[in-house]
This record gives structure tokens, sequence and C-alpha cells, in this order.
């Protein structure tokens, strides 16, 4: 553990989902206040974000597209909305009747995580990266061209990716390689359990992505 540092850098402190906000009074406001900056267009950019198969915002009708498993069981997901001060305010399948706007929307929400810039740290040189620390960090896995200057600059045939909760992507590409493999599973595992870093859980698996996309993925 020692050759790795903190998974996570400073977090905004956002919540997720306006179904988490209703019931605190404070929060409820500083929702309406996002609803406002939004309405007013001080906040326009949209993003999609990875939430899990049973996130609640699913029966809540929150607009999605499916990346692992199928509509009737989903276990990996990405929503749509905007980046406010407060809140990820998510969209709803209501906001995007025509399908024109809808298939605009998703661009220009794609479109914005691929010029959205993160940093890395080579914790181990050539072997693991650990991105962290920004909202869309773990989002950049579906950033085809991000993962293969990953992978270019790692070097070997596929890389293998861990993104147990928001802002945080784990890389290697060692994973032959017994002790730094075991120690890369063990931060996995970690921040998987560990529900202090008030970061929300995506995926307890691991991604083997080659050539920039998902190739295959591992539950554990």
């Amino acid at each position: 553990m020692s050759i790795f540092k903190k998974l996570f850098g400073e977090n905004k402190p956002k919540t997720d989902d306006k179904i988490k906000v209703e019931t605190d009074p404070i929060k409820q406001q500083q929702f309406e206040n996002d609803l406002e900056e939004i309405k007013i267009g001080k906040v326009s950019k949209i993003y999609p974000i990875l939430k899990p198969g049973n996130w609640i915002g699913i029966k809540a009708g929150s607009l999605r597209q499916t990346i692992i498993g199928d509509k009737e069981n989903p276990k990996l997901v990405v929503g749509f909305g905007y980046d406010a001060p407060n809140n990820f305010v998510f969209l709803n399948y209501s906001d995007y009747q025509e399908r024109e706007k809808l298939e605009k929307m998703v661009s220009d929400a794609y479109n914005n995580l691929y010029e959205f810039e993160v940093t890395f740290n080579e914790v181990v040189p050539g072997k693991v990266i650990i991105i962290d620390g920004k909202d869309f960090c773990s989002e950049k896995i579906l950033d085809v061209k991000f993962m293969k200057a990953l992978q270019e600059k790692m070097g070997g045939e596929k890389l293998v990716v861990s993104i147990p909760r928001r802002r945080c992507m784990m890389v290697t590409n060692s994973f032959e390689e017994q002790g730094i493999f075991e120690q890369f599973m063990s931060v996995h595992k970690s921040t998987w359990e560990n529900d202090s870093y008030d970061n929300a859980q995506i995926m307890n698996s691991l991604f083997v992505v080659k050539n920039g996309e998902i190739d295959m993925v591992k539950d554990l």
C-alpha cells in the first residue's frame, strides 16, 4: 500500500441526486439555486456521469444509456446532467422528446467530457497510473482518445482499469506482476469499501481496455 498515494484529492461537497436533497431544507435551497443558474444560462454544460445498475435515478426516469448489461438488467449506466455548483442536476426523458435534440445533447455531453482535462500520477513508473480528485476522472474511461494515449504511454496490449467510485480511476498494464497487481487490487478493494471518501460507488469490477475501448469486464 505504501507505493500508492491516497486515491482522492479535494472533493466538492456535492450530492448526485435531486432525490437526496429534497429532505434537507438547506440542500433543497442549494438545489433550487442550481436550477436558477441553469435557467439563466450561468451553468450550461452537460456531462455524462457513470452510475451503477441499481441507481435510484433509473426508476425516477433519468435519461440514461446502458453501458454494461441490458435495459432490463443494467450493471453500469451513463446518466446526463448539468455539473452545477452544489449538485449534479440530472436530465429526465421528459426533457428530450425530440430525437434530433436528444442526439445533439448526447454528442455535446461526450464532447464536454473529451475536453475535460485531468492530470495523472504515475505512482509506479510505467506500470500504475492514478487519475483522481476531479469530477469526471472516472468517466474518462469512456474517452477513447484519452485511454489510447494512456496505453501508448504505458505500453502493452491492454490495460486493466479500476473505477470503484466517482472522481477516481486507477490503471495498470502490469496485471501479470503479482506484487504490483496485489497492491492494485488492495487499493481497489479498500476504496470500494470505504464510504468515508464521500464519493458515490460506481462498480466493483475490473475493466480490460484495448485500443481505447472497454473490451471486457470482470466482476469482483
